[in-house]
């Protein structure tokens, strides 16, 4: 639920990037959302539709591109996927830690 608010924000940012460019309605938001950012990309989408609806972003698209959570190994440093259960590098089967990727949320860019 605490997509909606976030999601309202969004288009806000967008209509004031097209009002500062003078341009009459938004064609593209491209977002970034971690898969451990707290945020849920498909509802995200969903409120996006709704609230949209009465905007100039009403026609725009929506890209989201997800990031994929990783670890790093503590002994070799390769940066992995966690497989579930396990915190092992696939390479020298040391053990990983966590990381901030995936955590990522922010407007990637707004096309106008």
């Amino acid at each position: 639920m605490h997509e909606y608010p976030i999601t309202k924000r969004i288009i806000e940012i967008a209509q004031e990037f097209a009002q500062k460019n003078n341009a009459d309605e938004v064609k593209q938001i491209n977002l970034v959302v971690g898969d451990y950012s707290g945020y849920v990309a498909s509802s995200i989408e969903l409120y996006f539709e709704i609230i949209a609806e009465d905007s100039i972003c009403k026609n725009a698209t929506l890209n989201i591109e997800r990031i994929i959570p990783k670890l790093k190994c503590n002994n070799c440093g390769k940066l992995f996927v966690r497989k579930p259960f396990s915190f092992e590098c696939p390479d020298c089967q040391g053990q990983g830690s966590p990381t901030d990727i995936g955590q990522e949320f922010y407007i990637k860019s707004i096309e106008v």
